[in-house]
């Protein structure tokens, strides 16, 4: 009989242990990360974006300055790796699956530029430019798995496709 007594209070022990085990491993004790400061929505920017995302996208490049000669090494390899990865979407003066990029950089940061190669999903889902871009072509740009060098180097071929600048009257 004495069995039958130990047996309820257990799995009332192991009960009670369940659950503070749960209660302690929700509280975590941790301190709570400071959230950013949200931008506001609106129905240009849904997403909430800061200005810095708005004009340079949004993944791990934030800004960049560019030099003001092109490394032609550089646009080389980008060029190379440019026809293997997206020269089948994209041409450079003419609509295809994906938007003309002869002139990207007149409408774009190159930061952006970075982010949209680097960060394709992301931007698709939030920028919304990028969003704009894939209404009106109707397919999604693939992550590429680009490095960040290999994203700089088409950067760099991108700037030798750029149109001229009008010499003045």
């Amino acid at each position: 009989m004495t069995e039958v007594a130990i047996m309820p209070t257990r799995a009332l022990l192991l009960a009670l242990l369940l659950i503070a085990s749960a209660g302690l491993a929700a509280c975590g004790g941790a301190e709570p990360e400071a959230a950013a400061p949200a931008a506001a929505t609106s129905p240009d920017n849904p997403g909430g974006l800061t200005d810095a995302q708005l004009e340079h996208g949004i993944g791990p490049v934030s800004a960049m300055t560019l030099e003001a000669e092109i490394d032609a090494a550089l646009a080389a390899q980008g060029e190379a790796v440019f026809n293997m990865k997206c020269a089948a979407c994209h041409k450079m003066d003419q609509r295809y699956v994906g938007p003309p990029l002869g002139d990207v950089l007149t409408r774009r940061s190159p930061a952006y530029v970075m982010n949209m190669m680097l960060n394709p999903e992301e931007m698709l889902q939030k920028h919304p430019a990028a969003r704009e871009l894939l209404a009106q072509y109707m397919t999604p740009m693939p992550n590429q798995t680009l490095t960040h060098d290999e994203a700089r180097a088409i950067l760099e071929f991108l700037r030798t496709q750029q149109p001229a600048a009008t010499p003045a009257p």
